[in-house]
């Protein structure tokens, strides 16, 4: 079974200093006019919404795990993986931490692109764990099912934190 994601297309627009401010959208612009009867200048066209499968995270997991004991001179996850879980886990934390300082300091593009990095770094890790993407596929169904208060008060050592 696969979990489905959204995604929103992202538009740049110049601010008044010049700088690229990113506006999260998931319509195409229409030239409407605003309550002050003023028209307003037309956006430019976006894709609407798109549904993305987590089957692209599933290919991947199998393709990390296809590289599990191959030539670590051919393959960079054959390389992690020959390196071991220490090293995995702390490439994992770099990229969680350029993911944050992105995030942080308001650029969407780096943002994605380390985000990307998490993810891949994450799936290295589940494939030299033995974790399988529909166990983890499978407890964020049965999150899903619940309220984030009464989910988080259901994990085991639950400090309230």
């Amino acid at each position: 079974m696969t979990m489905a994601l959204a995604t929103k297309r992202t538009a740049r627009k110049t601010d008044s200093t010049g700088k690229k401010a990113a506006k999260n959208t998931a319509v195409k612009g229409t030239g409407a006019k605003k309550s002050s009867g003023k028209k307003t200048v037309a956006k430019p066209e976006v894709e609407p919404v798109v549904a993305l499968d987590a089957q692209v995270l599933d290919r991947l997991f199998d393709t990390v795990q296809s590289r599990r004991g191959t030539d670590p001179a051919l393959s960079h996850s054959a390389r992690l993986l020959s390196r071991g879980r220490k090293k995995i886990a702390q490439k994992f934390g770099e990229e969680a931490v350029e993911c944050l300082i992105e995030a942080v300091a308001g650029k969407p593009a780096e943002l994605v692109s380390e985000s990307a990095d998490v993810l891949y770094h994450l799936i290295v890790m589940w494939v030299d764990a033995g974790v399988t993407p529909q166990e983890v596929w499978a407890e964020l169904r049965r999150r899903e099912a619940m309220s984030g208060v009464e989910e988080k008060a259901s994990r085991p050592n639950n400090t309230g934190a």
